[in-house]
């Protein structure tokens, strides 16, 4: 009952956190890349007036300006961005905490859509994985014919807040770890079917 109560709280929260109008993608070229999409989703929340969770986004938002401006990072700090394969990775360590973020796309089977990710479900202290109340992955439909996103739900699946996920870098599938109670963990394959994932 406990775990289904978390869950849901954490559900309220992630819908509280995310643009539920469409967001304009500015671009040059013949489509938007992952920094496209991104720069599109860290301007909405910026002009945003409520002040909510988007803290761990903007934390994202910072290391990849002093990326371009090939600044050092911020100590503890690991910043990739990987145009080629549509895929940012953000990681922050302090003490014995852990904190991963990421972001990717999807180019969807009807050639109109693509599908963008932003994933806040992959921190970690010495006890295992940690759900906040900004945890969660966010998922926004672009469409190609009005170069906007909207949000929309988890595309097939349900998010289990105290699992940890991991977007491909390579590939197209979701990782969902379990992390169970003998210090073990099991890992799933998220199927990508060029719309939605399958389990």
């Amino acid at each position: 009952m406990k775990k289904i109560t978390l869950a849901i709280i954490f559900a309220f929260c992630a819908l509280s956190l995310v643009a539920q109008h469409p967001i304009r993608v500015n671009y040059r070229g013949a489509t938007p890349t992952i920094t496209d999409l991104a720069w599109a989703f860290f301007n909405d929340i910026e002009n945003d007036d409520e002040e909510c969770g988007d803290r761990p986004a903007l934390a994202v938002k910072e290391a990849w300006s002093r990326y371009l401006k090939n600044l050092p990072q911020e100590e503890g700090t690991t910043f990739t961005l990987d145009e080629k394969n549509g895929y940012v990775f953000y990681e922050y360590i302090y003490n014995s905490n852990t904190i991963r973020m990421e972001m990717c796309y999807w180019n969807e089977s009807d050639g109109k859509h693509k599908l963008f990710a932003f994933n806040n479900m992959a921190s970690f202290d010495e006890d295992g994985p940690i759900a906040t109340e900004t945890s969660g992955m966010y998922f926004y439909r672009y469409n190609n014919a009005t170069k906007k996103m909207t949000y929309c739900y988890t595309p097939g699946f349900e998010l289990d807040y105290q699992n940890t996920y991991a977007l491909p870098r390579a590939g197209k599938d979701i990782v969902e770890t379990k992390w169970n109670s003998d210090g073990t963990k099991t890992e799933k394959l998220l199927k990508w079917d060029g719309h939605k994932f399958n389990r």
